[in-house]
This record gives structure tokens, sequence and C-alpha cells, in this order.
């Protein structure tokens, strides 16, 4: 049984591109990240130790693109894929990322991944 957790429209101001302004001027980005999990546990306990706790992981995710500077978002989604996996109960997830406004134009650029354990 595979069930999804996610996390909707997660807006974190942080430093990503490769233009010179991109690195000293922090902007928003926009993530999206369905986790592969197997709910039967925590539906059966009601206990948030059987859960992937969403909170906890985005709090993790924030800290972590935070500190970072990155030029790519295919970087940047694999290491919130790397991350996301390493939460013991997630055995896949999908991680998209968008710049809005990156393009004239466009309401937002990005990269959708898939990665699996």
């Amino acid at each position: 049984m595979s069930d999804t957790v996610f996390i909707r429209d997660l807006d974190i101001r942080m430093y990503l591109g490769i233009n010179e302004i991109e690195q000293v001027v922090p902007q928003d980005v926009r993530f999206n990240i369905q986790m592969q999990v197997d709910t039967t546990a925590a539906a059966a306990s009601d206990d948030i130790s059987d859960a992937v706790d969403y909170k906890a992981v985005t709090k993790s995710i924030i800290a972590l693109v935070t500190a970072t500077r990155f030029q790519l978002v295919e970087r940047l989604a694999d290491e919130v894929a790397r991350h996301c996996l390493e939460e013991g109960r997630v055995n896949e997830v999908t991680v998209t990322i968008e710049k809005p406004g990156a393009l004239r134009f466009a309401r937002s650029v990005g990269v959708t991944i898939h990665r699996t354990k």
C-alpha cells in the first residue's frame, strides 16, 4: 500500500539562481512535495509517532534551503528530495519547485523530479 502525504504551495524566501543579483537578493520559491508512505499504522493508532510529521519535515526543508545558496532549480529539487527520503517512512518523493515571475510573460518556471529509496 502506498499513500501520499503532501505539502502544497510552500513559499520560501531564499537565494536561487545563476545571475549575480539572484545570489544577493532573496526571492520567493514555491515548493510542492508529495511523499509516498504507508499510513496504515498511523491510521490505526492515531499517533503522530506512527506518521510522517509534515510540520517537522516542512521546518527541516526551510532550514535546509535557507542555509544554502543554490544556482540551479534541479540541484535544489534533488537536495529537497534526498532530505525527504531521510524520513524513515517515506519510500518515494516527487518534488516540484517553481520560481514565480522568473520569466517575463510566464507565471512561473520550474522542475519536477521523482526519487525513490
